[in-house]
């Protein structure tokens, strides 16, 4: 895996949670931004739509034996780097925790991230006339009511025992949009402090959004 790019924007919530897991695995890369807002968004741009036809971020772009190869849809890069790079793995050794650990991340990439994520907001907004962020704030509320006891039963540091998990790079970009759109989290006390215990780790400092060359 060679001359890697991550094309991302810097507060997309999913190409966040592979900065993360690129800075875990201590995979060099070079980040291409993708603003999703200025000009129309240039997610929407001819030849990044050939690129991704989803008009999303992230896509992970890489060379394998002189062959340019592309991965977009966050998880399936998470999981693909999990096999690419094991080590250190994102993933706990117990079959049934691993399979918490992607119960979790996929409790949160797709029962709470789309309902809330940058198109169906400008949607509601535009379309419909609805208030944005109280959309937003209700549906990541509801989310994270179901997401705080499945976690609590596995719980140690992180999510799944003392470990990061994939679970961990989700969790951590939701609750930052949560807070961006005023949710109070202190019914959700677990979720919380996980994201604190995340906070310190230089893999998850390096790919906090305020990192990112474009930051805003």
């Amino acid at each position: 895996m060679n001359d890697v790019v991550l094309y991302s924007y810097w507060r997309s919530s999913c190409s966040w949670r592979v900065r993360i897991a690129l800075a875990y695995k201590n995979i060099p890369y070079t980040y291409r931004a993708v603003h999703l807002i200025k000009d129309g968004g240039a997610q929407h741009v001819a030849t990044y739509r050939q690129l991704n036809p989803a008009a999303q971020v992230p896509t992970l772009q890489w060379n394998a034996a002189g062959v340019t190869r592309t991965l977009s849809q966050s998880l399936a890069i998470l999981e693909w780097l999990e096999e690419h790079a094991p080590t250190p793995s994102l993933l706990p050794a117990d079959p049934w925790l691993r399979a918490k650990a992607r119960q979790y991340a996929e409790a949160i990439n797709a029962g709470i991230q789309p309902i809330q994520n940058l198109a169906v907001g400008q949607y509601v907004r535009d379309q419909l006339g609805g208030d944005m962020p109280a959309w937003f704030r209700y549906w990541t509320a509801r989310g994270l009511a179901a997401l705080e006891p499945m976690v609590a039963a596995t719980a140690g540091t992180f999510c799944v025992g003392d470990q990061p998990s994939l679970a961990d790079c989700c969790l951590v970009p939701q609750l930052y949009n949560a807070r961006r759109f005023q949710l109070d989290l202190a019914a959700y006390p677990t979720l919380a402090r996980i994201d604190a215990a995340c906070a310190p780790l230089p893999a998850f400092q390096a790919a906090h959004p305020d990192r990112q060359p474009d930051a805003e």
